[in-house]
């Protein structure tokens, strides 16, 4: 049974492993302020390229995005995110706990866009409703979409013009940044959205996320809310060490770019075999329409999510591709799709 259900089944680069290792023994200071850790973010600043950003550590997605909102918003302040949104269709509801509201905009591609934003601000106009102020967006998406360098332009200029923050969660953004349909570079986001994070337990490190704050005024007591929400480690270390090793060459990208290549191929092969998808994705998920027999067929030899019923004979399927995908795997499931099990 091979899985094709998520990027993070697999443990870690090898490269990664072997820096935990070697520094085993090392006595190190802690929460972050351990020598791995200060390089690994120095490393990030020159990538890019701003001095003037305050880059954070934190073990996993979720605890990322709940710190953030609760961080930046005051109590009677709320986020909007897209339908598929992260935050609020698979995180238990982590960011009401905080006591922050989630509105949703019901959109076709998983891209927020300024009409949608723009439509929730002309309904809560007063006091009597919570009051919009952080804008949540994910590149990729949910669904595999990625934002143009215009998208992205128009809603920072939108958000700017409404007093809104806007905030990437960049849970797969190695992908994002690595699909051939791309045009955003990592120092383009620091200019263009208030804060973002760059993930890394969904390409090759064990776990770990880097948040990137953009805005003074958002750092201020920051490491007080990690510490109040848990998420500020003593062996800060573990995280230090596994971006420096992410960042010292271009390990992070070439991870993003194998899956990225492992889903065009498939992409690609299933395309040629007559099959359409569900949704429009250069990312390393994609979200084949298949026949309900094939399928269960599929199922015996390989696991993966059914994503949407289409109607009652086929659905589609979600197939997400990682740093760690064989292509011997990618090869013998396009086999299987092409030959039907016949």
């Amino acid at each position: 049974m091979y899985s094709f259900k998520d990027d993070y089944s697999e443990g870690a680069h090898p490269r990664i492993l072997n820096a935990l290792i070697a520094s085993n023994l090392e006595q190190l200071a802690g929460y972050g302020e351990d020598k791995y850790s200060l390089e690994a973010i120095d490393l990030i600043k020159q990538r890019i390229q701003r001095d003037d950003i305050y880059i954070h550590l934190f073990s996993g997605g979720t605890q990322t995005n709940l710190t953030v909102i609760s961080a930046f918003l005051r109590p009677h302040e709320a986020a909007i995110a897209a339908n598929t949104g992260h935050i609020l269709v698979h995180e238990t509801g982590a960011i009401e706990a905080t006591g922050h509201k989630i509105i949703s905009c019901e959109v076709k591609d998983g891209k927020l866009a300024p009409a949608h934003i723009k439509t929730v601000l002309d309904t809560h106009t007063d006091e009597h409703m919570v009051k919009p102020k952080l804008v949540y967006i994910s590149n990729p998406t949910e669904i595999g979409s990625i934002y143009s360098k215009g998208e992205l332009k128009q809603l920072s200029q939108f958000c700017k013009e409404n007093n809104l923050y806007l905030y990437l969660d960049g849970a797969r953004l190695g992908s994002a940044l690595c699909s051939e349909e791309n045009d955003i570079e990592l120092s383009d986001l620091a200019i263009l959205v208030d804060a973002f994070y760059i993930g890394g337990t969904k390409n090759g490190a064990l776990l770990g996320e880097a948040l990137v704050i953009c805005k003074d005024s958002l750092n201020e007591d920051f490491r007080f809310y990690i510490k109040q929400r848990g998420g500020l480690l003593a062996k800060g270390r573990v995280l230090g060490i596994q971006f420096l090793e992410l960042f010292k060459d271009d390990l992070f990208f070439d991870l993003a770019r194998h899956a990225n290549a492992m889903a065009r191929l498939l992409r690609n092969e299933i395309s040629r075999a007559g099959y359409t998808f569900l949704t429009h994705s250069t990312s390393n998920q994609i979200f084949p329409i298949l026949p309900n027999w094939l399928i269960e067929k599929l199922q015996e030899k390989y696991s993966f999510y059914i994503w949407a019923k289409i109607d009652t004979d086929h659905s589609a399927i979600r197939i997400v591709t990682s740093w760690a995908t064989q292509e011997e795997a990618v090869s013998a499931f396009i086999e299987d799709i092409v030959n039907s099990f016949n």
